[in-house]
């Protein structure tokens, strides 16, 4: 005869079998895609100076990265000037503070967008790297 108490250990256990299917799933497949991706990524990395090769591509590369840093410093500023005009009409302390926040994290993504470029320049060439022998990533 099964009591209450029996439904609950038994809904629980197949609750936790239920939650174990998921988790082996999504191993086995992270699993089958990293050596899947391994298989098929090492023709492409024999390849030596494909990107460099290009005729356009390094440029390509070059605009788009100057074209994102200009639009980062261009929404830094927006950014600044929206939160100081809000910080003047604003009279709560927290709603203050909350944007002096906003200002320095926006202040922070626009420094590591200007700096990643020439850091990656300056770092690839030194490691090697082909995207950095080939693509000026320096957004001035």
């Amino acid at each position: 005869m099964a009591t209450p108490f029996d439904e609950n250990i038994e809904s629980v256990e197949s609750q936790t079998n239920a939650e174990r299917v998921p988790w082996r799933l999504v191993r086995q497949l992270s699993l089958s895609i990293v050596l899947f991706s391994l298989v098929l990524i090492k023709p492409v990395v024999a390849q030596d100076g494909v990107v460099c090769e290009a005729e356009q591509l390094p440029d390509m590369i070059s605009g788009f990265f100057q074209i994102t840093t200009a639009l980062g410093i261009i929404g830094l500023v927006v950014v600044w000037q929206a939160d100081s005009l809000a910080e003047m009409f604003t009279v709560n302390p927290e709603q203050k503070k909350g944007l002096k926040q906003h200002k320095r994290t926006a202040l922070k993504s626009a420094i590591i967008l200007v700096v990643l470029g020439p850091l990656y320049t300056v770092a690839g060439s030194t490691m090697g790297l082909p995207l950095a022998e080939c693509v000026d990533l320096v957004p001035w």
